[in-house]
């Protein structure tokens, strides 16, 4: 059984790199993010402390829009990925192809292999009231990792937070540092800035 996944402007095989979006200061976001942050029915808000950052082309994970504490030990790049978006090529004719709805949770254990330099990657789900209080999400998941150096040369460790909504999209923040315990209330507080909207 062989799956492809094909988005707008990009294709991946079966470990789909998706890219987030999400809406802050009008005046900080590019239009492209602005424009998927409405198709996917995001809202970003930039945390207090950060600044915004120029998306860089990335052969690990494309993404629309990135943000760095004033103190350089924390970035976060957002991806998103609206379902609508999503175009499956399905080689097994003894089944139907999976529906978007029914690929977060592989495409995010995919996509922790793709960001980590190997080793042992911690994960877990969060609770259905957790993703519907922190996100407005019907799933989310988190999961840590070593960084690939394709990924990043700055930052040696990461935090993947995956969100999903139900018919609407999927969104990733990446979590870049050097020392968890320096920044761990930081990201904690910088969770709840992309969310869907209803």
């Amino acid at each position: 059984m062989a799956i492809k996944f094909k988005w707008a402007h990009s294709m991946w095989l079966c470990g789909l790199i998706l890219t987030i979006t999400a809406g802050c200061d009008k005046n900080t976001l590019s239009g492209a993010f602005q424009e998927r942050l409405k198709e996917a029915g995001l809202t970003f808000t930039t945390p207090q402390g950060f600044n915004p950052l120029p998306p860089l082309a990335n052969p690990v994970l494309p993404y629309e829009h990135a943000i760095r504490g004033q103190d350089g030990k924390l970035e976060v790049r957002y991806a998103i990925r609206p379902l609508g978006r999503v175009r499956i090529d399905y080689s097994d004719p003894h089944n139907s192809a999976p529906e978007p709805n029914h690929l977060f949770n592989m495409l995010f254990a995919s996509l922790v292999e793709q960001l980590s330099s190997g080793g042992d990657t911690p994960r877990r789900e969060y609770t259905a009231e957790q993703a519907k209080e922190l996100f407005n999400a019907d799933w989310a998941a988190a999961a840590v990792f070593d960084v690939s150096q394709q990924l990043s040369q700055d930052y040696s460790q990461g935090l993947l937070v995956a969100i999903h909504k139900n018919d609407q999209a999927d969104a990733y923040m990446v979590y870049l540092f050097n020392s968890y315990p320096e920044v761990k209330q930081r990201i904690h507080t910088t969770l709840p800035s992309l969310r869907f909207n209803n």
